[in-house]
């Protein structure tokens, strides 16, 4: 399952990001920077957050409702405290800074880019 969002919200998409606790959690060897309520990553995708619903490359979307989130692939997210729950058995939970998947990659927040490897 693929995730992105904006600075604050959690949102899943079919395109390799997420936030979990309003921190991004995305692809390895990845580094994505927020500008404003766009996202840019540096494998070339973007995302814009425009109220409750997420913009993808490619035409993806999401929207949260609540602590769950539906996405434009038929996939769903819920957040649960610092842990998000897919629809496809993976998690992802933050720790400080930094939030750790179910698959092993770890990304970490410093400023405005967070770096995943």
């Amino acid at each position: 399952m693929k995730f992105t969002a904006g600075a604050t919200v959690l949102l899943l998409l079919a395109t390799g990001s997420a936030h979990a606790g309003g921190y991004l959690h995305g692809r390895p060897s990845t580094i994505y920077q927020d500008i404003g309520n766009m996202t840019y990553g540096s494998d070339g995708s973007t995302y814009q957050s425009i109220g409750n619903m997420t913009y993808g490359t490619g035409g993806s979307t999401a929207q949260r409702i609540g602590n769950s989130t539906y996405h434009s692939n038929g996939s769903t997210s819920q957040q649960i405290g610092n842990t998000l729950y897919n629809s496809d058995g993976s998690t992802v939970q933050r720790i400080g800074n930094a939030t750790y998947g179910s698959d092993g990659t770890v990304c970490q927040r410093i400023g405005n880019s967070t770096f995943c490897n």
